[in-house]
C-alpha cells in the first residue's frame, strides 16, 4: 500500500477519478485543470477508505448489517447506522494511511486552517445528488484535528439520511466509498452559492447569486438570510437585488473550528458583494458552466484582500430531474392525456 494510493493532489485529478476521489474531489480537480482559482488541496482516496472499512469489516460486518436495512423501519435504522459511526470514528486508521495524510498536510502547509470535507463516490452526480447528507468540517488545525474529522467524514457515510436515501436508489453497498477532501481555508470577508440556472424558476438565461458575510457555512445552515442578485448571462445586467439583514457571520476560531458572531449594526444591510465582484462572479459561473457543458450549483467565497475562490461545482439537479420528467404519459390518440386528466377516457 504506498501513499500515492492513499493521496492524490487537486492538480493530478479529474472528474474522471471519482471512483477514487469521489464527486466533491473530482469536481475540484476538474475546476483546477480548468484554471478556475480554487484553495490549494488533495483527497484522502477511496482506498484509504475501503481498506479501513475492510479491517472493521471484516470483525463486525458492516456493509452487510447495512444493505439488509430497511428505510422505512426508521427505529432499527438509528440503531444500526449509529453502531457504525461509533466504530468508525474510534478506529485509528492504519499506520500507513495515517502517516501518508499527515506528510501531504505537512506539504500543503503544517499546522495551516483545512476545511475537511466529505466526498462519496455517488454524490454530486446528475443522478444522484449527496448534498448535505454527508459531513463537513472548517478550519481545522493540526495533525490531531485532522485524523479526527477525517473519521468523522468516513463515519458520515452512515448517517441515517444518507443510509436510507442509498437503500431508496437501491446502491450497493460494497460498490460505495468515501473520499475525503483536504483543502487550505479562505479566510473569507463573503461567501456563497451561485447557480448558473435560476433556482427558482429555471431559467437558463440568468445566473442567481447568494452571498452573506463571513464563512459559507452561515447560509448552508440557514442561520442567515443571504443577498440575492439574478443576472441576465447575456448582457450582464443586474436584473434584481435583495439586499437582507444579516445578523450573524461564521468566522474562524483560534482554537480550530469556527465561531458565531453578530454583524455589527452598519454592515448589516450593507451588501455584501460590490457590482465590479457581481461581474467576476457571472463571469466565472459562465466559464464553469461551458466547461461541464450543464447548468451548475457552485459554492465560492471572497478572502479579506477581495480574491474571488470557487470552493465547489456540482450539476443543478433539481431542474435538470424535471426537465427529464413527461408531462403526461404518451396516450394512442392525440389529446388523450386531456381527457384522462379530466377524468375521462379517450374514445379509441
Amino acid at each position: 500500500m504506498t501513499s500515492e494510493k492513499n493521496i492524490l493532489w487537486f492538480k493530478d485529478i479529474s472528474l474522471a477519478d471519482r471512483p477514487s476521489v469521489g464527486g466533491k474531489g473530482g469536481s475540484l480537480g476538474e475546476l483546477v485543470s480548468a484554471h478556475i482559482p480554487v484553495p490549494n488541496g488533495f483527497v484522502v482516496t477511496t482506498n484509504a477508505f475501503t481498506t479501513f472499512l475492510d479491517v472493521l469489516d471484516r470483525e463486525h460486518g458492516i456493509r452487510d448489517k447495512v444493505a439488509q436495512l430497511d428505510p422505512e423501519d426508521v427505529t432499527t435504522l438509528n440503531q444500526v447506522t449509529s453502531e457504525c459511526r461509533t466504530l468508525v470514528e474510534q478506529t485509528p486508521p492504519p499506520v500507513a494511511i495515517s502517516e501518508a495524510i499527515i506528510v501531504a498536510y505537512h506539504e500543503l502547509g503544517k499546522g495551516m486552517p483545512v476545511a475537511v470535507r466529505s466526498s462519496a463516490t455517488s454524490e454530486d452526480s446528475e443522478e444522484a445528488s449527496f448534498a448535505g447528507l454527508q459531513d463537513t468540517y472548517l478550519w481545522q488545525k493540526g495533525d490531531a484535528q485532522l485524523l479526527d474529522s477525517l473519521r468523522k467524514c468516513w463515519a458520515s457515510l452512515y448517517n441515517p439520511e444518507s443510509v436510507a436515501y442509498r437503500l431508496k436508489l437501491d446502491l450497493p453497498e460494497e460498490q460505495l466509498a468515501m473520499a475525503v477532501v483536504v483543502q487550505t481555508m479562505v479566510n473569507s470577508r463573503c461567501s456563497g452559492v451561485m447557480f448558473t440556472r435560476s433556482p427558482t424558476t429555471g431559467d437558463k438565461s440568468v445566473i442567481t447569486i447568494e452571498g452573506s458575510w463571513g464563512l459559507g457555512s452561515s447560509i448552508v445552515s440557514g442561520e442567515v438570510t443571504p443577498d440575492k442578485y439574478v443576472i441576465n448571462k447575456i448582457t450582464g445586467e443586474v436584473t434584481k437585488r435583495d439586499v437582507a439583514s444579516k445578523l450573524i457571520e461564521h468566522i474562524p476560531d483560534e482554537n480550530g473550528g469556527i465561531t458565531e458572531l453578530p454583524v455589527s449594526d452598519e454592515r448589516q444591510n450593507l451588501t455584501c458583494i460590490d457590482d465590479e465582484e457581481l461581474a467576476e462572479l457571472a463571469a466565472v459561473a459562465k466559464r464553469i458552466e461551458k466547461h461541464y457543458g450543464i447548468a451548475q450549483d457552485i459554492e465560492w467565497s471572497i478572502d479579506q484582500d477581495g480574491n474571488i475562490m470557487l470552493l465547489q461545482s456540482r450539476p443543478e439537479t433539481v431542474w435538470a430531474t424535471k426537465d427529464k420528467e413527461p408531462v403526461a404519459m404518451p396516450t394512442e390518440k392525440a389529446f388523450g392525456h386531456i381527457f384522462n386528466v379530466m377524468g375521462g377516457k379517450a374514445k379509441k
